[in-house]
């Protein structure tokens, strides 16, 4: 890495500091998943938060847009969400200087840097096809026209694991776009105690603004830049192939897995392991780093078969498996 770079990644790794001080001014405990959040935005991906409700999942998203000083935009998915509701219509006005009636064009929630897509997997398709849109391209479009959004940008979903009735699951194409499947689970008894205390009290933290969208692009083209060894990427390679039953040699996989994971989880894997060693103060990721995101990474993306459901078998079990066997 030049000297610049250098410079900034150490930067980098201070703010991550002060912004971990600020967004736990809100947020108690859920460390990783705060981390896991941070890692998810200065990678240019997308995340998906799985976890029952109380668990301050939107909560979590809103704080982190305020210290990133981020435009936040919220968006409650139901069941008669239409594409034009989030991703903006066009309305026939008067043009007051010639006279005429044009159409124009009014932006819908999409247009901000950070989107919180409250409870995904209650919408329709054709909804969820006009959000998976915008997650690849960066664009919308409508009436043949593209529109493109604000950079940096990010969807962060969350979606209740409990409640299935009225729901429409994501297809597999739209949760491979999702860098991260992170599932928030419930605080200790300790934690829980403090957010009763400081929820239940007139305290009102004053959040103060850490990064701006100008730095955290510069962080993201820093992540592109940061070198990584031949042998840190063959580890991740191989741990995806692993999860391939037609080519993995693990009897748990060829047991339990129907598909496996595709090229962008070794993408991710590479990605992940390249923030967590910035955020960390270091230079170049280890293999540590890729087994630390495996789980996020691959557990949305091997398709388990009605052996592992009748099992009991987890995604979680089986990537802690194939990282014991990778080494």
């Amino acid at each position: 890495m030049a000297a610049k770079e250098l410079e900034l990644s150490e930067e980098l790794s201070r703010s991550y500091t002060a912004l971990k001080s600020e967004v736990h001014k809100v947020i108690i405990g859920q460390d990783d998943i705060i981390e896991q959040v941070i890692m998810t935005v200065l990678a240019r991906g997308h995340c998906l938060i799985v976890g029952v409700p109380g668990l301050a999942k939107t909560l979590l998203v809103s704080t982190i847009a305020k210290v990133l000083e981020l435009q936040f935009s919220r968006v409650q998915f139901t069941p008669d969400l239409m594409p034009s509701d989030i991703t903006g219509t066009e309305i026939l006005e008067d043009n007051r200087e010639t006279g005429r009636k044009e159409f124009k064009f009014v932006r819908g929630p999409l247009f901000a840097n950070i989107v919180l897509a409250d409870e995904i997997n209650r919408t329709p398709p054709k909804t969820q096809a006009a959000l998976l849109e915008a997650m690849q391209e960066h664009h919308v479009t409508s009436a043949g026209k593209r529109y493109h959004l604000p950079e940096p940008f990010f969807v962060l979903a969350t979606q209740n694991p409990v409640e299935q009735e009225g729901t429409y699951p994501l297809p597999e194409a739209q949760l491979d776009r999702f860098m991260f499947n992170l599932w928030i689970d419930y605080p200790t008894p300790d934690e829980e105690k403090a957010i009763v205390k400081s929820t239940t009290s007139p305290y009102k933290p004053d959040l103060q603004a850490v990064l701006t969208a100008e730095k955290i692009t510069l962080y993201q083209n820093l992540v592109r830049s940061v070198p990584v060894s031949d042998n840190v990427i063959d580890y991740a390679v191989k741990l995806v192939g692993k999860t391939r039953p037609h080519a993995s040699a693990n009897a748990i996989v060829k047991q339990f897995i129907s598909w496996g994971a595709g090229p962008r989880a070794s993408q991710y894997l590479i990605l992940g392991a390249k923030v967590r060693c910035l955020l960390d103060g270091r230079y170049t990721p280890e293999i540590a780093d890729v087994d630390a995101v495996a789980l996020p990474v691959l557990r949305h993306r091997i398709i388990t078969n009605f052996n592992a459901e009748a099992d009991g078998v987890k995604p979680e079990t089986i990537v802690a498996e194939l990282i014991k066997s990778a080494k």
